[in-house]
């Protein structure tokens, strides 16, 4: 049972999504703090200061805060242009690389079709 456990673990597809989850975590954080040294004073020097971000509105007493989401969309399109571009066309690139030096390998005829070629070739002999 821990045989076949280590051998899905060790597999690449889980190590892969693993670590992918650990850098987008770790970069997550690096952004989150990059929009909020940069992203948000920026936003709120636009939208005329206070204390929100962007700002808020208010539709029967409930209050809406825009700025908040413009944070959240900025964060993700941050994250995910950066991983696409350092991650994902990059290791596109290399397993096409790859892909390309290998050929793919040349089928050996079966038993049966050899014994088929042998009594083709025995009928074209005879006259």
């Amino acid at each position: 049972m821990l045989k076949g456990f280590r051998e899905f673990v060790l597999r690449g597809n889980v190590v892969d999504l693993a670590v992918g989850v650990v850098i987008g975590a770790a970069f997550t954080g690096v952004v989150t703090a990059f929009s909020n040294g940069f992203i948000n004073p920026l936003i709120k020097a636009i939208t005329g200061g206070g204390a929100t971000v962007g700002g808020t509105f208010r539709v029967n007493g409930a209050v809406f805060d825009y700025g908040a989401l413009l944070t959240a969309l900025l964060n993700f399109l941050i994250v995910a242009a950066i991983l696409y571009f350092l991650v994902v066309a990059p290791l596109n690139r290399l397993n096409e690389r790859l892909k390309r030096g290998q050929k793919a390998p040349v089928a050996e005829p079966s038993h049966q079709e050899k014994l088929l070629a042998e009594i083709r070739d025995e009928l074209r002999r005879r006259p």
